[in-house]
C-alpha cells in the first residue's frame, strides 16, 4: 500500500509538531465521542461495552506492534539482550501506573462512589470520573509522542520504527477515543448536568493528548540511548490500563460476550493498520 502521499504533509513537519498534530486528532476524537450527548441522554450499555472492549484490542495490538516490536529490533540492532529492554519497559510502564492508580483519587465509569480509588478525597462524581480517562489517556500521549520520535531521522531512530507506523498507532487511537469520549458524557449527562456541560467535561478528558505527545517525543529524542525502554515503558503503561479498567468496565454490566467479540474486532483493526501502513 503506497502512503506516501498520505504521509508527505507530516514529513515536512518536526518530530515535535508530530507528535503535537497527533495529539490535537486524538484529543478531537474525544470530543466527537463526547458530542454524542447532543443527540442522546443515555446509550445502549451493550453498545457501550462492546466499544469498550473495541477499545481494549486496539490499545492491545498497537502495544505489539507499534512498540514492542520496534523495542524488540532496535535492541538487537544495538547488540542489546533482545528482551530485556521490552521486558522492563513494560513492567516499569505498569508499575508507574499502579503507582498513580493509588495515589490519584479517580473513579471509573458506572462504578459507585464507594469504589473511588486513590488518596481520600471529596472531589465531585464528576471530577472523579474525568480523572480516571484522564489517567489512562496520558500513557497513550506519550505513546504516541514516543512513536513519532522514534521514527525521527533517516531510518528512524529505532529499527522497525517508522512514521507509518506511528500515524497508524494515532488512527488507532482516535478510534478507540470515540467510545471513551461517550463513556465520559453521557454518566454525566445521567448525573443531571446540561448536554452542553456533559460534553464540556467529556472533551475536557481528552485535553491532556496534546501535552503528552509532546512530551513523550520531547522525552525520547533526549534520552536516546534509552529508546527501546522508552518504547516498552509506553507499552506496559497502555496495558495496564487495558487489563486494569477497559476490560473490567466493558465486563461489568453482564456484556462479556460481546464486549470479547469487540476486543477481537478492535486488535484486528489495529493490526491491520499497521502493517498495511507501516
Amino acid at each position: 500500500m503506497d502512503v506516501s502521499a498520505f504521509l508527505a504533509p507530516l514529513e515536512s513537519l518536526s518530530p515535535l509538531a508530530q507528535a503535537f498534530v497527533a495529539g490535537l486528532l486524538t484529543w478531537g476524537a474525544t470530543a466527537i465521542g463526547a458530542a454524542f450527548v447532543f443527540s442522546a441522554r443515555t446509550v445502549n450499555r451493550r453498545f457501550l461495552d462492546t466499544m469498550l472492549g473495541f477499545a481494549a484490542g486496539v490499545m492491545i495490538a498497537a502495544s505489539i506492534w507499534s512498540l514492542i516490536e520496534p523495542s524488540i529490533q532496535m535492541a538487537e540492532a544495538q547488540g542489546m539482550i533482545v528482551w530485556l529492554p521490552a521486558a522492563v519497559g513494560v513492567l516499569a510502564g505498569g508499575g508507574v501506573l499502579r503507582l498513580a492508580d493509588a495515589i490519584i483519587p479517580h473513579l471509573h465509569s458506572g462504578a459507585p462512589l464507594s469504589e473511588v480509588e486513590g488518596i481520600s478525597t471529596s472531589w465531585q462524581r464528576v471530577t472523579l470520573l474525568v480523572t480516571a480517562i484522564t489517567l489512562h489517556n496520558i500513557p497513550e500521549g506519550l505513546a504516541i509522542g514516543v512513536a513519532f520520535a522514534a521514527a525521527a531521522g533517516e531510518g528512524g531512530l529505532a529499527a522497525g520504527a517508522t512514521l507509518a507506523g506511528a500515524v497508524a498507532l494515532t488512527i488507532g487511537i482516535c478510534l478507540q477515543n470515540l467510545p471513551e469520549g461517550m463513556a465520559v458524557s453521557l454518566p454525566i449527562r445521567g448525573e443531571g448536568y446540561s448536554r452542553l456541560q456533559s460534553f464540556g467535561y467529556g472533551q475536557l478528558s481528552g485535553l491532556v493528548y496534546p501535552f503528552a505527545t509532546v512530551l513523550g517525543a520531547a522525552t525520547t529524542l533526549f534520552i536516546r540511548p534509552l529508546l527501546p525502554y522508552a518504547l516498552g515503558f509506553a507499552a506496559g503503561a497502555m496495558l495496564y490500563v487495558v487489563i486494569e479498567e477497559l476490560i473490567p468496565e466493558s465486563h461489568r454490566h453482564g456484556h462479556a460476550d460481546p464486549a470479547t467479540l469487540g476486543a477481537l474486532v478492535g486488535f484486528t483493526v489495529m493490526m491491520v493498520l499497521d502493517v498495511a501502513l507501516g
